[in-house]
């Protein structure tokens, strides 16, 4: 019996970026509506265009691949994760593999039944109630109708949604959506699931729930695929994992070195500065606003290196479009796999900061971090009073922590010790 779930042979898919229009500073697609009435507005340049045989072109099309000669092999049963930069060719990655695009170049093979949640609703008609959808999404799956009913009340449970199973899903929340949505294309048996970085909109407790699923999934023999930028769920669930960079399968091996890998090059710095404009693990739901992070040791320079007992401080460079009132700034200090260690907020002081408006910079002075030695992850984040999330950046920066024997004692430090040190005082209370 063919072991293979997914084969994938030079794969590539190429778009054409010259016929986006500006509008309000961003580009955009025309619609439909918007070209029909550029053709009737312009009758012999479009004739022109048709009779040279540039019909349907813009004479400033350009090109890009979103991928480019991408193969691969997974086996039934195996979880494997995809990384990289944004604009690096993941959701691309999916959408061919989900059918919903077709490749310019190579294939890809996929034996058995998809299911994808890609964003937020894939699939869903905003009319039709909760309970519609779920039978309208397993249909589309190629389910029959009994084995939806079987599925149908674990699907809603899982969903947390049975108060609104019969209302229209356009009133859903995000959340609401998000949860039916995973529910479904986790709960109807296909052969391959295939998820996209759509858990970074739930709840921590939701998404623990999910990677459970799909831990549950894989178990049962069905294959996932799973798009991610927490380092820690990568690692979590997946044996394996392919970065990709520029559209191509730059390495493909055991998650944890792949992460690392990812780190490695998306933090790159020897200095102790790093420039956060368009760092590959920023919110999709953030509005860029941190610029720049700055490292600074206890002499004042800007590194990498630090010791157990040092004192540290960091700057954090901003540029708000908006004013934002009562900023709440917060760092957190994780290992290589992005697992939390600690954080440091401006709320866990008394008093406010002050409101953000324009550019800045906000400094936050920090003593002895009493780590271990190793290398350690920076991930930094801003939001508002109203708790509300403006701008996050998971692993936005690196350093490194050297032992220099500080227990004053000659200890060696190991790693069975743990990755925090304290000083304590010891003294013997009796002794026979």
């Amino acid at each position: 019996m063919n072991d293979i779930a997914i084969r994938v042979e030079d794969l590539g898919k190429q778009y054409r970026i010259g016929a986006l229009q500006k509008s309000g500073g961003r580009a955009r697609y025309r619609s439909l509506r918007e070209s029909i009435a550029n053709t009737a507005s312009s009758p012999f340049r479009a004739a022109g265009r048709l009779f040279s045989g540039r019909a349907g072109a813009d004479s400033s099309t350009e090109t890009f691949w979103a991928l480019k000669d991408v193969s691969f092999e997974v086996k039934r049963g195996e979880i494997v994760g995809v990384i990289g930069r944004n604009g690096a060719g993941k959701s691309t990655l999916l959408k061919v593999l989900s059918r919903i695009t077709e490749p310019t170049t190579g294939h890809a093979e996929i034996h058995g039944r998809v299911g994808s949640l890609l964003e937020v609703g894939t699939g869903f008609h905003p009319e039709l109630t909760g309970r519609d959808n779920v039978y309208l999404n397993g249909a589309i799956l190629g389910m029959k109708r009994a084995e939806i009913v079987r599925q149908f009340d674990e699907i809603v449970a899982f969903a947390e949604v049975e108060k609104f199973i019969d209302t229209p899903v356009k009133h859903y929340s995000s959340g609401m959506y998000l949860r039916l949505a995973f529910a479904v294309a986790a709960h109807l048996e296909p052969e391959v699931l295939v998820v996209d970085e759509v858990l970074a909109v739930g709840d921590a407790e939701f998404q623990k729930k999910c990677l459970g699923k799909m831990q549950e999934v894989s178990e049962g023999g069905r294959t996932v695929l799973f798009v991610s930028h927490s380092m820690t769920a990568i690692v979590q669930l997946c044996d394996r994992c392919l970065l990709l960079k520029a559209g191509a399968v730059s390495l493909d091996g055991v998650a944890s070195r792949v992460a690392s890998a990812y780190f490695s090059d998306a933090t790159a710095s020897a200095t102790g500065e790093f420039d956060l404009t368009s760092h590959p693990a920023r919110s999709p739901q953030s509005t860029p606003t941190i610029c720049r992070l700055r490292l600074y040791n206890a002499r004042g320079t800007p590194s990498t290196s630090l010791y157990p007992d040092e004192s540290c401080s960091i700057e954090i460079d901003y540029h708000s479009q908006a004013p934002i009132k009562d900023p709440r700034w917060a760092i957190a200090i994780e290992d290589y796999l992005g697992r939390r260690l600690l954080t440091l907020a401006s709320y866990f002081q008394p008093g406010n900061i002050s409101n953000l408006s324009g550019s800045g910079t906000v400094r936050c002075l920090i003593g002895p971090l009493s780590l271990g030695t190793g290398r350690y992850l920076i991930s930094v984040s801003v939001g508002n009073k109203q708790r509300e999330l403006i701008d996050s950046l998971d692993n936005a920066a690196w350093f490194e922590i050297n032992w220099n024997n500080n227990f004053a004692n000659g200890e060696p430090y190991s790693q069975i010790y743990g990755p925090i040190l304290r000083q304590s005082h010891w003294e013997t209370l009796y002794a026979s």
